[in-house]
């Protein structure tokens, strides 16, 4: 199967200085792939050059078999990005919201309408769908960020940050319902700082560090990098309790 994310030696550079460098990389349709590494690993600038928001210095990208650089308008077609910071309008209801992308992006007003009541009612929101984005907690606005991200059914979602500011609670449904889409075909190439967030999400693993891969694989490739298992003992948290008595089930 041909990879629907792939990237060959690509590298951006600002006043001389590699922020991106030389990196190869290739995803599969249906799978979840975390880019991981601290703040300034270059995992956002990279998510940037295959959004086509910045143009790489060298090396080659494609996106569904589209270049980022000669078929920019195929790539957007074919993509989604949400942000770290939300794209929503908090003045707006999250219908009128959902209802406004989807006119963006090129839906008549019957068919803007229908897609919008479709994606509330697959993110829970259908209650709250009549109110001010700014009334919204913050697990429920990355809902209809990401909501308004798929409004096309893109092929590919690029996710940012996706759980930053997020409580647990909030954390572990978004990371269901991104789970969810991967599982029903769609491609997510998510950044994190966060071991957790990629241990429950992804299928694939690229680890940056100064804006070179430092270690790729699938999960369990480089789980077994860290050596033999350990298991350890501890008392339970007040955090571990209280998961315990409010969890929802959630698919890995």
């Amino acid at each position: 199967m041909d990879p629907t994310i792939c990237t060959q030696d690509l590298t951006r550079t600002y006043d001389g200085t590699a922020v991106v460098d030389s990196v190869t990389l290739t995803v599969r349709r249906g799978r979840v792939c975390a880019l991981l590494g601290h703040n300034g690993a270059g995992k956002t600038t990279l998510v940037r050059m295959l959004s086509t928001l910045t143009r790489p210095t060298s090396g080659i990208a494609s996106i569904a078999g589209h270049d980022v650089v000669t078929q920019p308008d195929a790539v957007r077609r074919h993509t989604a990005l949400v942000g770290q910071a939300a794209s929503v309008d908090e003045r707006l209801s999250g219908r009128d919201n959902l209802v406004l992308f989807a006119r963006l992006r090129g839906r008549d007003k019957a068919s803007a309408t229908a897609r919008a009541g479709e994606l509330l009612e697959r993110f829970g929101l259908s209650d709250a769908a009549g109110r001010p984005v700014r009334t919204y907690s913050g697990g429920m606005r990355r809902k209809l960020d990401l909501a308004a991200a798929l409004v096309d059914d893109p092929t590919v979602l690029f996710v940012d940050e996706p759980s930053t500011g997020l409580d647990r609670r909030a954390r572990r449904d978004l990371w269901h319902d991104l789970r969810a889409l991967a599982d029903a075909g769609t491609t997510i190439l998510l950044t994190t700082q966060h071991l957790e967030e990629a241990d429950a999400l992804a299928d694939d693993v690229v680890i940056l560090r100064q804006g070179r891969v430092v270690a790729a694989g699938t999960i369990g490739e480089i789980r077994r990098l860290a050596g033999e298992p350990r298991m350890e003992l501890r008392e339970p948290s007040l955090e571990d309790v209280y998961l315990t008595l409010t969890a929802t089930e959630v698919t890995a």
